[in-house]
C-alpha cells in the first residue's frame, strides 16, 4: 500500500523520484509522469502491477520504472517473478474489487487486508513458465500456426499470451474453445527438435 511524501517534496522539476499519486496518472497501460518527490515513503517496482485502491477501487496500470506510490495506490509483485501472470490474474478480478467501489463514507477504498485476503488460484511456477516458453519461441521464430493454452479455468493462460503479444507489438485473436474437447483438437503444438516450426 502506498504513503504519500510531504506536499512541499513534491515537484515537476525532475528532481527525485518519480511520484504517482493514485488512478489520476493511469494511461491505457503505463502511468503518465506528472510529479516527482525528494522524500519518497513506499516504492513500487518496475514491473509492478499498480492498483489504484481509492475510487474507483481496482483500475490497473504497470509501473514503467521504479516509483514512490501515494496512498491512492497500491503495488502488487510476485514473490517467483510472474508478473504477467499477477497482472493479468488482477485484471481477471475487476469484478470482485468493483464490490469495494460502493464501501466507504464519501468514496469507494479497499485496505491491506482486503486486498490481501483476495481469492486466486495460482499454478505451480513451472507450469507458468513452460507455457511461457512455448509461447515466446513462436513468437520469437515467427510461426504462424494457433498458440493452444489448455489448463484450468481462471489460471492465466491468455493473460500470458497476450502479455506476450503486447510487448512483441503483435495482434491477438483471443478464440475460447468451450464448445471443444482435447479430442476435437489435432494435437498441441510444442516446438520440433531442430525448434523450427511447431
Amino acid at each position: 500500500m502506498g504513503q504519500s511524501p510531504k506536499g512541499s517534496s513534491y515537484n515537476e522539476n525532475g528532481i527525485g523520484t518519480i511520484f504517482f499519486q493514485g488512478k489520476a496518472e493511469f494511461g491505457d497501460r503505463f502511468p503518465q509522469v506528472r510529479l516527482y518527490t525528494t522524500e519518497p515513503k513506499k516504492i513500487a517496482c518496475i514491473n509492478d502491477t499498480l492498483i489504484s485502491v481509492r475510487a474507483p477501487v481496482g483500475e490497473l496500470n504497470i509501473a514503467h520504472t521504479d516509483c514512490c506510490i501515494g496512498r491512492g495506490l497500491a503495488a502488487i509483485r510476485s514473490k517467483s517473478k510472474q508478473q504477467s501472470f499477477i497482472h493479468y490474474t488482477m485484471c481477471h478480478l475487476k469484478k470482485e474489487l468493483d464490490i469495494f467501489n460502493a464501501n466507504g463514507t464519501v468514496f469507494g477504498s479497499i485496505n491491506k487486508i482486503s486486498l490481501n485476503n483476495m481469492p486466486i488460484i495460482i499454478p505451480p511456477d513451472e507450469i507458468i513458465e513452460q507455457f511461457e516458453k512455448i509461447v515466446e519461441f513462436n513468437i520469437d521464430n515467427n510461426i504462424k500456426r494457433a498458440i493452444l493454452g489448455l489448463g484450468s479455468s481462471g489460471i492465466g493462460k491468455s493473460a500470458v499470451i497476450k502479455q506476450i503479444t503486447e510487448r512483441k507489438n503483435m495482434g491477438l485473436i483471443d478464440l475460447r474453445l468451450l464448445l471443444y474437447t482435447e479430442a476435437d483438437l489435432k494435437g498441441i503444438p510444442l516446438p520440433n527438435e531442430d525448434k523450427t516450426r511447431t
